[in-house]
């Protein structure tokens, strides 16, 4: 038997032409648990379609699909996959594998309906534009409260790094994970690219380590973390991406990665925005990132602290497991291990 299909009429937002979008298996649900359908979450996409491609829109994304809903395996498409309609763009990107290839940009409401046609969840967009995919125009920071620590624990550093990158230049503006955690992000001119940016991340983190080492860790290795707030550097390097603004995410509450603003940080609620809320709430206030690429900074002053800190004698720190070694990187062995007796 075919699976039922509809087409949804996708308005254009004012700079392209409506499209008719076919979607399969409308009454499949995404979201078990609140009883959301792929044709809501579709539904969803259309209505956060304007800020949602402010933040993610005209950059490479990542497309985290499940074809069985959330409660099933995912797998990550960066391909344009065969049959691709044509106002869904690509292009090409270097990783640090040395591969090239070309991956999904996304332009258009059309493009994240049919996105969504395809069983995407989650979207991770890169710190680059599609334009220029070598030179971020984000700095990103990943507060990730860590075992024994939550969401509180991040809301109250995220404003100390604040501080800290305003000391360096930088305007900060934030969202919620859709999890435990807070993604904090600096619009920056693209005049670096993404080891660059890593190292400026470093410099802003062990900054923020030296002024509150007992509630912020700059160490790699879980086992060395303690109950603190982790600074996920790693999550700065070229093809490391985290859930966009206005992505849902694949909890069984439908999240959704929301910027905030600093005023609502205090009282904020993470698990109070889903695919469900969402659309209520930019009705009502708007979109808090609606001014976010207005002003972008320099990382000239980040990357002097990190040279100061080079001349200290704090090195290169570790990259993921999948990235070829990298000069002046440490050991990636495990500092239990590394210390086991022969």
């Amino acid at each position: 038997m075919a699976s039922e299909r509809i087409t949804l009429t996708v308005p254009g937002g004012g700079t392209h032409d409506d499209r008719e979008v076919t979607l399969s298996s409308p009454d499949r649900l995404v979201w078990p648990e609140p009883g959301i359908s792929k044709r809501e979450l579709a539904e969803y996409a259309i209505t956060v379609a304007d800020p949602f491609l402010h933040a993610n829109g005209n950059r490479p994304v990542s497309l985290e699909r499940f074809r069985d809903g959330v409660d099933g395996e995912s797998f990550f498409s960066k391909n344009p996959p065969k049959g691709t309609p044509d106002y869904v763009d690509a292009v090409t990107v270097g990783y640090n594998s040395g591969r090239r290839h070309p991956q999904v940009v996304l332009t258009e409401p059309a493009a994240v309906v049919w996105a969504v046609q395809m069983n995407t969840v989650v979207f991770h967009p890169w710190a680059s534009l599609a334009a220029d995919p070598d030179r971020p125009v984000e700095l990103r920071i990943d507060l990730d409260p860590q075992p024994g620590t939550d969401f509180a624990d991040a809301a109250a550093v995220a404003p100390l790094l604040r501080e800290v990158l305003s000391e360096a230049g930088l305007e900060s503006w934030i969202k919620t994970s859709g999890n435990r955690g807070i993604h904090l992000f600096c619009p920056i001119e693209p005049t670096h690219e993404f080891l660059d940016v890593r190292h400026a991340v470093i410099a802003a983190g062990r900054e923020l380590a030296r002024r509150e080492p007992e509630r912020v860790t700059m160490n790699w290795w879980k086992e060395e973390r303690g109950e603190r707030v982790f600074i996920d550097f790693n999550q700065a390097n070229r093809d490391r991406t985290m859930a966009g603004a206005y992505s849902p995410r694949s909890l069984p509450g439908a999240t959704v990665s929301t910027p905030i603003t600093w005023d609502e940080l205090p009282d904020v609620d993470p698990l109070a925005f889903t695919v469900r809320s969402i659309p209520d709430r930019l009705a009502t206030i708007g979109d808090p990132w609606a001014d976010f690429a207005a002003r972008p900074g320099r990382i000239d002053t980040l990357l002097e602290w990190w040279e100061r800190d080079l001349a200290a004698g704090l090195g290169e720190l570790p990259f993921p497991p999948d990235f070829p070694k990298m000069p002046g990187e440490p050991s990636r062995v495990q500092p239990s291990r590394a210390r086991a007796p022969q």
